[in-house]
């Protein structure tokens, strides 16, 4: 899945754990992977680590998903952020903004518009300045490297093997 709009991230998880969820339940909040780890951890009661052998360890960017697990709906705070081969976006409640690398950031509602058809990033700058700010804080914190500088890399990385060969 290269591209970080709807029809590129959006997939069905499906999770059974009859002591605590309900048969049946159907949740349509927003998860990514990200949240996995966060909910194994506090299912088990866990502490997540902050060093390990002395080195520290970057912190849990995901949200238990304890609360939608056991049908009492969603508590996500924050956003959630996505970076894929420089496709980006990020996601606070319903407002979603993504961009294609090299091109524009756009805007949508997803509440009212799934598909994402109907980009309001020219009549809403102000929530999309905001958005990109959390994802430019978020590549920051997590240490997302441009995808201009990680391209060549590869491209060396790869040419290099061939030579090999």
């Amino acid at each position: 899945k290269h591209w970080v709009h709807e029809g590129g991230i959006s997939t069905p998880c499906v999770v059974q754990w009859p002591a605590e969820m309900p048969a049946g339940t159907i949740n349509h909040d927003p998860a990514h992977l990200v949240d996995v780890m966060a909910t194994c951890v506090d299912v088990a009661g866990a502490a997540y680590p902050t060093r390990r052998r002395g080195e520290v360890i970057v912190p849990l960017e995901g949200q238990s998903l304890r609360y939608a697990l056991e049908g009492r709906g969603s508590d996500r705070v924050g956003a959630i952020f996505w970076e894929h081969e420089g496709n980006r976006a990020v996601r606070l409640g319903d407002l979603k903004a993504v961009a294609e690398h090299g091109r524009p950031w756009e805007l949508y509602r997803m509440d009212l518009d799934r598909t994402e058809t109907n980009d309001l990033a020219l009549s809403h700058p102000a929530d999309v300045r905001h958005l990109i700010s959390l994802w430019h804080d978020w590549a920051r914190r997590t240490g997302v490297l441009p995808w201009d500088v990680v391209l060549p890399k590869l491209r060396e990385f790869w040419e290099d093997r061939k030579s090999v060969v």
